[in-house]
């Protein structure tokens, strides 16, 4: 009979056991996905700034162009009298 019920107990102490470890290794999954969702935020945020860097570059490169365009034509226009 005491031998029975210390069996008992040895078993249900290795369920407890196994338990915890698969909740030990939920968790740790769990973390490892929360991290790996993390770092895809930061990386479409990093992506996200580079396209708007890449945006205001172009939109400056363009400004400067119409200037130097405007530039042109106002010596054209007026560049005789200016050197004149």
């Amino acid at each position: 009979m005491k031998e029975e019920e210390e069996k008992e107990e040895e078993e249900e102490e290795e369920e407890e056991e196994e338990e915890e470890e698969e909740e030990e290794e939920e968790e740790e999954e769990k973390e490892k996905e929360e991290e790996e969702e993390e770092e895809e935020e930061e990386e479409e945020e990093e992506e996200e700034e580079e396209e708007e860097e890449e945006e205001k570059e172009k939109e400056k490169e363009e400004e400067e162009e119409e200037e130097e365009e405007e530039e042109e034509e106002w010596s054209m226009k007026y560049g005789s009298r200016v050197d004149g």
